[in-house]
């Protein structure tokens, strides 16, 4: 059988089980897994290009850490405030330990303990975004805070990738860690400084083109994983701080939005290979020692947060559905593991024991966090030992906006002149970089990406907002802004622009508000101006001088 008969196969398969995952809303990342299960014990054949899925595994995973390290701006971090850094640090620190013994006492050697502790105590950064998302809590108290130590969990995930090379080296001497870390520290000064020096020149020159950009970042995000490979260090490590490298670009939204699709192909991969490295008539074995540490995780990890957010001062709902948060395994869990696997420090059995916890502790997990309401309203009266007397305010201030205005240029500066004046909090999203920079400048609250990218729309977050507005002269584009925000939020307000009639008719028909056409309101004003001062020479002059002080304004 051809490779590509194999690969159609694996793809057709993955699908199926996809479909059926999605029917009994579970996380796709299960079906995968279960799928490489299927296709490794029934049809070994279609996996039987190990290096094919092996090569597509590690491009996934470089993507996806490279898009993990894209997301932790400087800014970001230091929102996090001190919660965050406590409950990830503590939640980790103690799982680990907890872990590590539990799993001596199942009688797992040392070094295996140590692994499984460790990914017994990363949660998943992307099955969370999405279920707490799909609730529309993102801005929640709860959710803020389960960003927040989330990518505190991804700062010391960095950590553990760039020690794993030294432990794979099995001489831990001051020579070898000193050589390792000199190596590391010329790696960072050097992408520091052509990360702040080089790239941010050249940064808007590659956003004004979406195909260029997106053949940059991918040939960054490899090429700097690839020097890190070469260095001595692992792939993981250099596609994350490849990532890191590239946080403080305006256009980092547009980038994350271009390679997510990308990731999820290739991330497929290294799930479906780890399934069909998990040997089904072990699974049986397994199941008992599987139980405990999945129970360590769905039960465990919730416990631990709460306790750390009740001595913090939280209430205890927020307490509690923080908690869910981290009641499954992640990717990078897995990833570790396979690591460990890789240089030797781990058996095929431990793989498949970790995976079969992930499989265990994701499923659980999302009902967990999908119907924490309700979980909270039964266990109410039994929390109060995670609840002090005197607990902070939920009550903290979101970024909240009442308006989005796609395009800012010269019909966007007028509404944005409208909303200073009203006070209205407002979201500007252009895909002018130079623009984009001028307004932060201005302390203006903005978006850089293209409205073309649905990904890109659907990370906005449109739930909350109540008007959008439009002054891309697009239909296309306007019709995918308004697919998605009728999906979003169906009870929000949406205006767009259009250049001709034809355009306007089919937009109407498609359900938006209000259709703004330029030069049919144009000329209404103009012939409204001279109906006023059509003769009178006075009348000339004050609307010069008027326009021209609006030409001043709009000079950007």
């Amino acid at each position: 059988m051809s490779h590509f008969v194999e690969f159609s196969l694996l793809i057709a398969l993955a699908a199926v089980v996809a479909v059926f995952m999605r029917f009994i809303k579970q996380p796709l990342i299960i079906g995968y897994i279960i799928t490489g299960l299927i296709a490794g014990t029934f049809f070994a054949d279609i996996v039987g290009s190990g290096e094919m899925l092996s090569l597509f595994s590690e491009i996934g995973i470089a993507i996806l850490l490279f898009l993990v390290g894209l997301h932790l701006h400087p800014k970001n971090v230091k929102e996090f405030g001190s919660v965050s850094l406590i409950t990830g640090i503590g939640q980790v620190l103690f799982t680990s330990i907890i872990g590590f013994v539990i799993c001596l006492a199942l009688g797992l050697g040392t070094l295996p303990s140590i692994y499984v502790g460790v990914a017994l105590a990363f949660s998943s950064t992307i099955i969370i975004l999405k279920l707490v998302g799909d609730k529309g809590d993102i801005d929640s108290l709860y959710g803020r805070i389960s960003v927040g130590f989330l990518l505190v969990q991804d700062v010391i995930a960095i950590l553990i990738l760039f020690a794993l090379p030294l432990l794979a080296t099995g001489d831990l001497n001051i020579g070898t860690i000193s050589f390792m870390l000199l190596k590391g520290v010329i790696l960072m000064v050097a992408l520091y400084f052509v990360s702040h020096t080089i790239i941010p020149r050249v940064g808007n020159f590659l956003a004004r083109s979406q195909e260029l950009l997106f053949l940059f970042t991918i040939a960054w995000g490899l090429g700097i994983s690839a020097v890190f490979y070469m260095a001595g260090f692992n792939i993981e490590s250099g596609a994350l701080v490849a990532g890191i490298s590239l946080a403080t670009l305006p256009s980092r939204r547009e980038i994350s939005a271009r390679l997510t699709p990308l990731r999820d192909f290739f991330i497929i991969m290294f799930f479906i290979l780890l399934g069909a490295q998990m040997d089904f008539g072990n699974i049986l074995s397994l199941l008992p020692t599987a139980l405990i540490l999945s129970a360590l995780v769905l039960i465990g990890n919730p416990i631990i947060l709460m306790t750390i957010m009740g001595l913090l001062g939280y209430k205890k709902k927020t307490s509690l559905q923080t908690g869910f948060t981290v009641a499954q395994i992640s990717e990078f869990s897995l990833i570790v593991i396979a690591l460990g696997a890789k240089i030797g420090h781990l058996s095929d059995e431990v793989v498949s024991l970790v995976t079969l916890v992930g499989l265990i502790t994701i499923f659980g997990s999302t009902y967990l966090v999908s119907y924490s309401d309700l979980i909270y309203k039964k266990l109410e009266k039994y929390l109060s030992i995670f609840e002090k007397k005197n607990t902070r305010s939920d009550a903290q201030e979101d970024k909240h906006y009442d308006v989005i205005l796609f395009g800012a240029g010269r019909v966007g500066t007028n509404f944005q002149t409208l909303f200073k004046e009203k006070n209205i909090p407002h979201l500007i999203v252009d895909h002018n970089p130079e623009l984009v920079d001028s307004l932060e400048k201005d302390g203006l609250s903005t978006f850089y990406g293209d409205a073309q990218n649905l990904t890109f729309l659907e990370e906005l977050n449109l739930r909350d907002v109540k008007v959008i507005i439009s002054t891309i002269p697009d239909a296309e584009i306007n019709g995918n802004i308004f697919s998605v925000a009728r999906r979003e939020q169906p009870d929000s307000i949406v205006v767009v622009t259009a250049q001709t009639e034809k355009d306007a008719k089919a937009l109407y028909d498609q359900g938006v508000d209000y259709v703004i056409m330029p030069y049919l309101l144009g000329a209404q004003h103009a012939s409204d101006l001279f109906k006023q001062h059509l003769f009178t020479r006075d009348g000339y002059d004050m609307m010069r001088h008027h326009h021209l002080n609006e030409l001043s304004k709009n000079r950007h």
